[in-house]
């Protein structure tokens, strides 16, 4: 047997949840009667613990230590727990938030219950909310945790487990973002200590449900944003099959956005995602709908926000295009966001403001900052890193993440960042331009900066080791026709990053892309962009100048990655 049945038999027996301990006890049985598929299948859940690092938590829901469940998740809390009470001391506060995923409000109640067992207050969201409403919760309530249930974009199979850390757990600029080294480490191993679902001791009752003043104070933040006012743009939105539709129409109504036409088959919350392949706004067709219904209502804009809103994505309409309408790049949204954050700092005078952006986005928000005599950082990829910057105004990553209030919100915000975006186009529209227009002045300022992924989906995990040990092993030579003349291993680190697993190739001729593994999804990532000039203020020539380019780096990044 590629498993050991006594631990087998030993998870079931200490499971919580009836469902999952039948689960893996049908496949047990069915793997000791010779079927080859139960076996791999148990073999897998028991292959390892999933495991708790800077994301926290995340995998497919199922029985076995290697999946998400009641089993898992009561540890993790009783992990947690023990490093805040070692840190805090009896009296230590958790926010905890959940989507509306299969499990999400269960795995949520558990938390709740292993908290105030362990002496802790547990201040619970009873209802499903966006990701940003619990990150806002944690700073804004004073507490010195937040756990947050959802898998985020990730297939409807998937579920998972955030958190953050702020009150008297960390004091710095990281008050209120996910957890970062040595945190990560110091929970697992506390999870590692805990023996069994059966000796962490849980509470039947004593939390402390957060009321609809919660959500107010959170509108309250977000709405002010922009100026008030009756808008004239229409938008379509989706929520994608999230929680964030209704609370994203409320802060668009309130902001004074009052045409607004919701994408109805994806508006409620269901943890199917029925309309999607993957409910992700980055993915092929995750618009479709969208789109189709911009075009019969003859939109300004489109508007979407991942399943637990905390991403945004948006579409104009594009004569050149076919259908009309073209989705912006993650990198796009973030220079727009980050012009405007930037003229924002500094008309208000903002002392030491700085635009960050992760590593692998463009380097167009550097050149931005630049103009406006503000700070710029690179950091590594994810906002538990993005929103710890010192002196941070605008933040983003190019995988539609956009921290556009971080006094508010110490993570990426979905519903900030649209509402943001929607205040520019009504702006441009006003003046009878369009953001495309805007995204023009920008390369006529810095040169156009075009990026885009190359994006390899694995079910072999091996594949993402192989590709990129070839990588190190053998470089890339030139892309474009262009030599390459930096090679940096990101898994070094340096003076200004901590070590990553990645590579980053430069040209001379100023191409870029930096290849990483995906940090939630089995996907291996290589970020490419090129800067091309723009001659007697000709964009159209330029990006057409790019677009071949980008094709060219594409195919000689993916030679060289050999899988």
């Amino acid at each position: 047997m590629s498993f050991d049945v006594d631990v087998v038999k030993a998870w079931i027996a200490d499971d919580p949840d009836a469902t999952t301990a039948a689960e893996v006890q049908a496949l047990l049985d069915a793997a000791l009667a010779g079927d080859a598929a139960a076996e791999a299948d148990l073999a897998d859940r028991f292959s390892g613990v999933l495991e708790f690092g800077t994301a926290g938590l995340r995998g497919h829901l199922g029985g076995g230590p290697n999946r998400m469940n009641r089993a898992v998740v009561i540890k993790a809390a009783a992990g947690l727990m023990a490093v805040l009470r070692e840190r805090v001391g009896e009296g230590f506060s958790v926010v905890i938030g959940h989507d509306a995923r299969y499990g999400s409000e269960q795995f949520a109640l558990d938390t709740a219950a292993v908290a105030v067992a362990a002496g802790g207050r547990a201040l619970v969201i009873p209802d499903a909310l966006p990701t940003p409403i619990t990150a806002f919760a944690l700073n804004h309530l004073n507490a010195d945790a937040a756990v947050m249930v959802t898998a985020s974009h990730n297939p409807p199979e998937d579920n998972g487990y955030k958190v953050y850390l702020g009150g008297r757990v960390v004091t710095d600029a990281g008050r209120g973002a996910q957890i970062v080294p040595p945190f990560d480490a110091e929970i697992f191993a506390a999870i590692q200590a805990v023996e069994s679902v059966a000796s962490v001791p849980r509470a039947e009752s004593g939390w402390e449900l957060l009321g609809a003043d919660l959500v107010e104070d959170y509108y309250s933040r977000v709405v002010p944003l922009v100026p008030g006012g009756e808008k004239d743009l229409r938008i379509v939105l989706t929520s994608m099959h999230g929680v964030g539709g209704d609370t994203m129409a409320e802060v668009l109504r309130r902001a004074g956005f009052t045409d607004v036409h919701l994408v109805a088959e994806q508006h409620s919350p269901d943890p199917d995602f029925p309309t999607v392949a993957f409910p992700n706004p980055e993915e092929a067709g995750a618009l479709d709908l969208s789109m189709a219904l911009a075009r019969s209502v003859d939109a300004d804009i489109i508007l979407a926000n991942d399943p637990d809103a905390d991403r945004c994505s948006a579409a104009v309409p594009d004569a050149s295009v076919e259908g009309g309408w073209r989705q912006l790049t993650g990198d796009e949204v973030g220079a727009l966001l980050g012009e405007q954050a930037a003229a924002l700092a500094v008309e208000a005078g903002v002392e030491g403001a700085v635009l960050a952006n992760s590593i692998v986005s463009s380097r167009l928000l550097a050149r931005i900052a630049a103009a406006h005599g503000l700070t710029h950082r690179n950091t590594l990829t994810g906002f538990k890193w993005i929103s710890r910057v010192e002196g941070l105004v605008f933040g983003y990553e190019e995988a539609l993440g956009y921290c556009v209030d971080p006094q508010g919100v110490k993570d990426k915000d979905g519903i900030s960042a649209c509402l943001r975006l929607a205040y520019l186009a009504s702006q441009q529209k006003a003046a009878g331009r369009s953001l495309l227009d805007a995204l023009d002045d920008l390369a006529l300022a810095h040169g156009l900066h075009a990026t885009s992924p190359v994006t390899i989906r694995v079910e072999d995990l091996s594949l993402i080791a192989q590709g990129m040990a070839n990588l190190r092993a053998n470089g890339i030579t030139s892309m474009a026709g262009s030599p390459v003349v930096t090679v940096v291993d990101l898994a070094e680190g340096s003076a200004d990053l901590p070590p990553t697993d990645g590579m980053m190739f430069v040209t001379e001729a100023g191409d870029r892309v930096i290849a990483r593994p995906s940090g939630t999804e089995p996907k291996l990532k290589c970020y490419c962009e090129v800067i091309v000039p723009v001659v007697d203020g000709n964009v159209a020539a330029a990006r057409a100048t790019a677009a071949e380019r980008l094709d060219a780096v594409k195919a000689d990044v993916k030679a060289a990655l050999g899988i």
